[in-house]
């Protein structure tokens, strides 16, 4: 899987924000529209409000946000007019008032209403807090003072409802953070001043200027110098451990590599400072910016591998401090720098070249390594008391051939360089072929070292250079499909002349898609397979949308046939899901993301996780017309079944079509049929306490438009008029 930059377009996360501010609090939210014409209908209710007041969802939406359903007998008519005068003026408001249950319960809350405003400046949204009264944290506020008498308590409790409610909108407050630009270094506007609004817009991104971002081309090279300064320390340490550790302290070649030591750890320091400032993916997919979490994930994956490996063994030598053989060991823990190299692997393997290079860079670094090993080997064998091994090891045997014979232990012996050369030419010829002679094995540890060498070598040479082109076709064929697909749309964006917005688009849908499905199919996947499998696979991966209450009473041969009919699709942020007026294709389940419903520019709907839209069927196959826009506000996964393929599987379960057909009108958040908006008006279900006062109200409605009808009719009719005489 190619290395991801992360979900990078703005995203309106209002609905998100309001969710975890007030998580922990109160949960009890209504979000009206601002903009209605016919009394502010509700576009959201939070899961609080339906367990507080004990509708659900579809009872509630697209009723009046004045909550006139939830009013009763002991309902204040001055808090009433009160509210519609808030709504009306587009006004703040804070109130106690006594509302009353689906069941006919009555219960006190703290009413707040906040008009929220987009980035026009426009009052869009109305916001509606219920704080209940009985709620833990309100009757903390309202315990002391209060008398046991409930009839004296309603009274005197005024002063500490208006206490509440002051100490209640700070949380409401909260809000104000996430949609209004702060200056750096302040306090909250909320401390000593009233904050201001929050607003319902495109959040931009909250990002510090010291923030760096981790797909940035500053970044990028970043990575490049530390990738060259850990094959560095992968060649010196090894090298300084073995063959600087058995020269003279004094001697300058052993200090020659000290400055360039010192450099890189300080690059090593460096790069951990930056990584405490650099932007990562989350698992969600999202770009992370916040520096608390940035800290917080640095530290709980590489942060300690890292300090470990920059650990500043070198600023010893700058001071002139007396080292032992055991610093020297110690600084084999900067190797562990190349585990990082593995982690940037996939940025670094989309590039055949690169993997090349890369193979055959661990190749020679492996050669270097058991160079170093064999030098030590030689070294072992000059330094034993046994004068056989000590005159036949191949350190002698090279001192001698350059004339440069081992006296003792110390004394005489081949240069470092040539030592080396001579290490890293045996090894090298016993990896890719058996050696040639000339620098052979003597002694019997130098001859078990030779054999692991050559039995290495083997492996080597199979895997990394008989086998390459398989290794590179097995591991990337999914990214060369990739590539391939990716190379394709460049193509055709560039033969078409698609502008850049286009551009993006098709660009952004492409890479989110593939790291969602990894370029499966998963329609061509399952084709082989049999039925049976099939639909249970099919179950499993639609499990959510088939748990709808709509799908309750369907057999399970019926839900089998409809997962088998189940798509998967996406939506990114500021695309549209539906044109108003377009042919409805499909009822559409949000499996994450929010999506709001537009008609004239106006909201009409908030639609989140667990939301279904869409249509009912009608009684003939003829085209549904949808009246209202739905876009989309962040990234949102969706899962969808047409409407052709609903109506094949209900057609063969008649018994369930029917049932399906009168349930759908309770579970869809949102009717975009044509025509559906005066029937979602009397729909929904009432309110038993209201049914009394309402079934007078309704007769006395019927009656006067049963008289005007009739008047009509003799007006226009002067026919019927004489039959009527007659």
């Amino acid at each position: 899987m190619p290395v991801m930059k992360g979900l990078l377009a703005p995203q309106n996360t209002f609905l998100d924000t309001i969710a975890n501010h007030f998580d922990g609090t109160h949960s009890n939210f209504l979000l009206g529209n601002a903009q209605g014409r016919q009394g502010y209908p509700i576009v959201y209710c939070s899961d609080g409000f339906c367990e507080l007041t004990g509708f659900v969802r579809t009872e509630v939406m697209q009723k009046t946000c004045t909550c006139r359903f939830l009013h009763g007998a002991e309902t204040s008519e001055r808090v009433r007019q009160q509210v519609d005068k808030a709504l009306e003026g587009q006004q703040e408001y804070q109130g106690e008032v006594c509302f009353y249950m689906k069941n006919g319960n009555p219960f006190w809350c703290l009413l707040d209403i906040v008009p929220i405003k987009n980035e026009k400046g426009e009052v869009v949204l109305f916001l509606f807090s219920f704080k209940d009264c009985k709620n833990p944290f309100i009757m903390v506020l309202m315990s002391s003072g209060i008398s046991e008498d409930a009839h004296q308590s309603r009274k005197r409790s005024r002063s500490h409802f208006s206490q509440a409610r002051e100490r209640g909108r700070t949380v409401l407050y909260h809000l104000t953070n996430q949609f209004s630009k702060r200056g750096k270094g302040k306090l909250p506007n909320s401390v000593f001043h009233k904050p201001s609004l929050p607003e319902y817009k495109v959040a931009a991104v909250q990002k510090s200027r010291f923030i760096l971002l981790h797909y940035s081309v500053s970044k990028a090279l970043w990575d490049w110098l530390i990738l060259l300064a850990t094959f560095y320390v992968a060649v010196t340490v090894p090298f300084n451990v073995c063959f600087v550790s058995h020269q003279d302290d004094n001697d300058c070649d052993s200090r020659s590599t000290i400055a360039s030591d010192i450099a890189v750890e300080m690059l090593f320091i460096l790069d951990i400072i930056l990584n405490f400032r650099t932007t990562f993916v989350s698992q969600s997919g999202q770009v992370v910016y916040d520096a608390r979490s940035i800290y917080l994930h640095y530290c709980g994956t590489w942060f300690f591998i890292d300090l470990f490996a920059a650990l500043p063994f070198d600023l010893l030598y700058a001071f002139n401090i007396t080292v032992t053989s055991l610093v020297h060991l110690l600084k084999t823990v900067r190797l562990l720098r190349l585990l990082r190299l593995l982690q940037k692997l996939d940025r670094y393997s989309q590039y055949s070249a690169v993997v090349l290079t890369l193979l055959m860079s661990v190749f020679a670094l492996l050669a270097h390594w058991m160079a170093c090993v064999w030098y030590v080997i030689g070294r072992k064998e000059i330094e034993s008391s046994d004068p056989v091994t000590w005159d036949i090891g191949w350190l002698q045997e090279l001192g001698k051939r350059l004339e440069t014979p081992y006296i003792n232990s110390t004394v005489g012996g081949p240069s470092m360089p040539s030592a080396y050369i001579a290490s890293l030419y045996f090894t090298l010829s016993s990896l890719t072929s058996v050696g040639f002679g000339n620098v052979c094995a003597n002694t019997d540890a130098e001859k078990i070292f030779s054999i692991c060498i050559m039995l290495m070598g083997a492996l080597m040479h199979a895997v990394v250079f008989g086998n390459v082109t398989a290794i590179i076709q097995r591991m990337y064929s999914r990214r060369s499909l990739y590539h391939t697909r990716m190379k394709d749309i460049k193509d055709f964006i560039r033969v078409h002349r698609l502008p850049q917005l286009l551009k993006q688009r098709m660009l952004e849908y492409f890479q989110t898609t593939w790291s969602v499905n990894n370029g499966i199919n998963a329609n061509e996947l399952l084709r082989d397979f049999p039925d049976e499998l099939r639909a249970d696979i099919a179950m499993h991966l639609n499990k959510d949308i088939l748990q709808l209450p709509v799908f309750e009473r369907a057999s399970r041969g019926c839900l089998r046939s409809l997962s088998l009919h189940i798509k998967t699709s996406f939506c990114a942020p500021g695309e549209y899901l539906i044109r108003q007026g377009d042919a409805l294709q499909a009822n559409y389940f949000v499996c994450s993301g929010s999506l709001e419903v537009l008609k004239d520019g106006m909201v009409l709907a908030i639609l989140g996780k667990g939301d279904l839209i869409g249509a009912d069927l009608t009684a003939q196959d003829q085209v549904i017309k949808t009246n209202a826009d739905v876009k989309a506000l962040t990234y949102c996964d969706l899962q969808h079944i047409s409407v052709r393929a609903l109506r094949e599987v209900l057609g063969l379960y008649p018994e369930y079509g029917s049932r399906f057909s009168s349930d759908i009108h309770h579970n869809l958040t949102y009717n975009l049929r044509e025509g559906s908006e005066a029937e979602g008006l009397t729909r929904f279900s009432r309110s038993p306490r209201l049914s009394q006062v309402n079934v007078c109200l309704l007769i006395t409605i019927l009656q006067m438009v049963i008289t005007m009808t009739w008047f009509w009719s003799l007006t226009h009719c002067p026919s019927l008029l004489g039959e009527h005489i007659t």
